[in-house]
């Protein structure tokens, strides 16, 4: 397992340099990030981070967050709130054996000031919390420090079988594919397209589905764009307009329940 951390949008060089040495500390060296708002390598940065500060140099920078999970088999957001149509934040024990047996698994941390938004949470599969006390707000390298101990240090066997997941590339593409093809058939609409994509994702992303599985599901959408924009053309039939209220998208019912 080559386990990555993923910052996003950090604020100070100080708590970079700090998570780079928490990542140290836990047996962590794939630090990644995502738009910092602060050189990562100041000074202050290179203090913070003491021995790790090596670590800290060969950080990779990309401009989103999608570009940063592209290699990735895993997602692992952090978050102490509970978030409307989006994973439920689960306690570190419950999800060390799933990090365990991903290749390629990240772990992603918000902005020091607001934490990960729902776009950024979206793109996780999984989201993790820390317990705490009634204060549950935590500076970044402590959470750094803390969950990268649950999944690299904490005391449970590893999984035996080694799961080889579909990329974050593959299936974000496959989510843009589910997209298109929802609202060429008027399974939605632009307006309810967002909350339908993340209902998908979140059963989707359950099932963990490998590369030949995430290409098995594009193939069916294929088929069935083909077979609408095929049917348009001959005359015999009409992409139906998107559903109004009540429909399949809002109720969770087939398309062909709700017409």
């Amino acid at each position: 397992m080559t386990l990555a951390v993923v910052l996003v949008s950090p604020k100070t060089p100080g708590n970079i340099g700090s998570a780079a040495r928490a990542m140290l500390n836990m047996g962590a060296h794939d630090l990644r990030l995502v738009a910092p708002r602060c050189d990562h390598l100041d000074s202050g940065a290179v203090a913070m981070a003491v021995h790790a500060a090596d670590l800290l140099r060969g950080a990779k920078i990309y401009p989103t967050l999608r570009e940063a999970l592209a290699d990735r088999d895993l997602s692992v957001g952090t978050s102490a709130r509970v978030r409307a149509d989006l994973p439920t934040p689960q306690h570190p024990a419950q999800l060390r054996s799933l990090v365990r047996a991903a290749t390629a698994p990240a772990l992603v941390f918000g902005p020091e000031e607001s934490g990960l938004n729902n776009a950024d949470l979206e793109q996780c599969q999984v989201t993790v919390r820390i317990p705490t006390g009634d204060y549950a707000s935590l500076n970044l390298a402590q959470a750094v420090l803390l969950v990268c101990y649950e999944f690299l240090q904490g005391q449970e066997e590893p999984a035996e079988r080694v799961r080889k997941t579909a990329t974050r590339q593959e299936m974000e593409a496959m989510y843009g594919h589910l997209h298109d093809t929802m609202q060429l058939i008027g399974y939605t609409d632009a307006v309810r397209a967002r909350h339908t994509l993340r209902l998908w994702r979140a059963l989707l992303d359950r099932a963990l589905m490998s590369s030949a599985e995430s290409r098995l599901f594009r193939g069916l959408l294929r088929q069935v764009q083909w077979k609408v924009q095929d049917a348009a053309q001959r005359g015999t039939a009409e992409p139906r307009p998107p559903v109004g209220e009540g429909g399949a998208a809002e109720t969770g019912d087939t398309p062909e329940d709700a017409r």
